[in-house]
């Protein structure tokens, strides 16, 4: 859209550039967002990272989507991640026992997210691995990818993304393990080790 001005016909005046947000820190999050495995289970594993933009600053306002697969690899069909109260409109959270297999996280002030889920099981030919969906500011459409989990290696190797890519790009979608059952991703979008992301048809 451009404007015209009316005392000088022959000028064309730019329309001045709008921003697309963030807005996802409201009416998205919701408390407990991170916490998807119920508690006490003994399959629960920790995930952690940072997101980082193109010149490797982490983002503090960058928004990430989980779901996954239980143990045995069967999706959840449990309704929702959190509940509220139809009386109040009030925050119940979730139940603590059901896995739903989602969760949604927003990074703090430092770029840092934190999710503990259960350990994902294999599915199909697949080696186990937890979707992810990634949003922040600057990207017009959201971004898909993956996060394996080391430690079977002969299943990552037969995974068929994962067999296609070189050994470095490859890397970019394998958790590296902290201790027992604690890991790390880092999300990059862009520049040096960017994270491969998957586009859905």
């Amino acid at each position: 859209m451009t404007k015209i001005d009316t005392t000088r016909p022959e000028t064309v005046l730019p329309t001045p550039s709008h921003t697309v947000g963030p807005f996802y820190g409201h009416a998205l999050p919701f408390p407990g967002g991170g916490d998807i495995a119920p508690v006490g289970h003994p399959d629960t594993i920790a995930l952690q990272g940072y997101v980082y933009d193109g010149d490797g600053d982490p983002l503090p306002d960058a928004f990430l989507e989980l779901w996954g697969p239980d143990p045995d690899g069967n999706v959840s069909r449990v309704d929702g991640s959190m509940r509220r109260d139809p009386a109040t409109g009030g925050f119940l959270g979730r139940n603590g026992v059901e896995f739903t297999g989602f969760g949604r996280i927003q990074t703090d002030a430092n770029g840092h997210w934190y999710a503990r889920t259960l350990r994902p099981g294999a599915r199909g030919g697949n080696a186990p691995y937890l979707s992810v969906c990634v949003f922040a500011r600057g990207l017009l459409v959201h971004l898909f990818t993956r996060i394996y989990l080391p430690g079977d290696e002969a299943a990552l190797a037969a995974d068929p993304l994962l067999s296609r890519l070189d050994a470095g790009r490859r890397d970019t979608l394998v958790a590296g393990e902290e201790a027992a059952g604690t890991y790390r991703f880092d999300i990059r979008l862009q520049g040096e080790g960017e994270t491969v992301f998957l586009e859905f048809q």
